[in-house]
């Protein structure tokens, strides 16, 4: 991780960690860099750069920094609005623009706001560029044989112009429809968008193949994204399905690059559940290339026993789906993702992509003609305990020799029957602590055994 960029882009409090000057400078370094690389390559074009924001009050601020930034570097700011992550993802890509830049924290609360960069491909932003932007974030840059303190300014008309791309949101939306290989009708089907990117785009995909659509967390007010909704407040999903007697229920988050599901039951079914049964669904059909999912170490060790019993092997990355893309870009592989939701299916996307796994979802169960309980039921779920616990300084806590050996004996104590799993977070100021054994007690003491000395070595600091 770099000095402000993390393994999600650059993420803080609006208008404290990240601010609207950091915004305008970022846009300077985008537009000047990308139209700076097309005339080094003999072409007088400006630079495109796509930007799409979620639901946040602070993503106006941040988008019209940027865009100040990127016109005043001559480089052509295309605007989709409010929309999802993926769909920046899948924009940058398909037209050819030379980067892509979403506004968002994701499933952060509302006061907290980032901004994420993918490449041409669509893929996150490769750490060079990463570590030119942050350079000029710090006054000065090393680019094209030059140290810059500052960059030149467009004048006349090589001063950049911003285009409403609404159209590319819609192409997005038809490209969703065009994916969905069923007919919907006599399926009740629940969306909780988190008041996020999804809340307009989501209910138009599934409305469109016909499935009866309850749609919950779609009232956005710059203030309510995630707010006891979407993926990570699931239990308002789970009681929604039960209340209006649903067959099936997706819950995104704030930029809906994940999707958790709820059964009929209303049962949470996690990325873990999805992982199996899609990957399943594929061997069956002679599909999964590698016969091989890629999953993370936070993974549940139930996913692996139930792949395995299907014959199908699995690689385990760290934490984070830029890390799971990584290895299914460099090995082949089809289908890979995290608990969290965040689920790639690198045929379709090259990042994770909440409404098209709901598709998926929905595909297994009408290809199957089963419900989502019967598909998720053979993975066992072996307990796991996961907590965030805030600290000052997540670096040095983390780093302490005391935390450190604690680990070190928790995981001698678990000896083989459950994983530890306690890192900082990329995006938050907080460590990350999970613990899964064969007993949820057994669990439970060690991550309080765990948790409680971080505490002591916060307050120490």
């Amino acid at each position: 991780m770099g000095k402000y960029f993390g393994t999600d882009g650059f993420r803080g409090e609006a208008g404290v960690q990240l601010t609207a000057d950091h915004a305008f400078r970022i846009g300077r370094f985008l537009g000047w860099y990308y139209s700076e690389l097309k005339r080094q390559e003999g072409t007088d074009e400006s630079a495109r750069i796509v930007i799409g924001k979620d639901t946040r009050r602070s993503s106006y601020m941040f988008e019209y920094s940027l865009v100040g930034g990127i016109v005043a570097s001559g480089a052509e700011a295309y605007l989709l609005h409010v929309t999802t992550t993926p769909s920046v993802s899948y924009i940058t890509r398909a037209d050819r623009f030379d980067c892509g830049v979403m506004i968002t924290a994701s499933h952060n609360p509302f006061h907290d706001n980032g901004i994420k960069l993918v490449n041409r491909m669509g893929e996150k932003m490769t750490d060079d560029v990463i570590d030119l932007i942050e350079q000029f974030l710090d006054g000065k840059v090393s680019v094209f044989g030059t140290t810059w303190s500052e960059l030149p300014f467009a004048k006349g008309d090589r001063i950049g112009t911003t285009v409403d791309y609404i159209a590319g949101r819609n192409r997005y939306i038809g490209y969703l429809i065009s994916l969905g290989v069923y007919d919907f009708r006599g399926v009740k089907v629940g969306l909780d968008c988190a008041n996020g990117g999804a809340w307009s785009i989501a209910p138009a995909v599934f409305n469109a193949l016909g499935a009866d659509t309850y749609v919950m967390g779609n009232h956005p007010n710059g203030l309510n994204i995630n707010n006891d909704v979407g993926s990570t407040h699931i239990d308002a999903l789970q009681k929604f399905v039960v209340d209006n007697r649903l067959d099936v229920g997706f819950a995104y988050d704030g930029d809906a690059d994940r999707c958790l599901a709820v059964d009929e039951e209303g049962k949470v079914v996690t990325g873990d559940h999805i992982l199996y049964m899609y990957a399943k669904y594929m061997k069956e059909r002679g599909k999964l290339i590698g016969n091989t999912v890629v999953a993370t170490a936070q993974s549940n060790y139930g996913l692996f026993k139930a792949l395995k019993e299907e014959g199908i092997d699995y690689v385990r990355t760290k934490v984070g789906d830029k890390y799971v893309y990584e290895s299914m870009k460099v090995n082949g592989f089809r289908i890979g993702g995290e608990q969290t939701g965040h689920i790639i299916f690198s045929k379709y996307a090259t990042t994770g992509d909440g409404i098209l796994t709901s598709l998926k979802v929905m595909q297994v169960m009408m290809a199957k003609k089963k419900k989502l309980s019967e598909l998720a039921d053979p993975m066992p779920v072996y307990p796991q305990v996961q907590e965030k616990v805030y600290v000052s300084d997540k670096e040095t806590v983390f780093d302490d020799p005391r935390v450190q050996q604690l680990l070190k004996e928790v995981t001698e104590r678990l000896d083989g029957q459950g994983s530890l799993l306690v890192r900082p977070s990329g995006t938050e100021p907080v460590i990350r602590v999970g613990v899964e054994a064969l007993r949820e007690d057994t669990a439970r003491t060690y991550a309080d055994e765990i948790i409680d000395l971080i505490h002591r070595v916060n307050d120490e600091i």
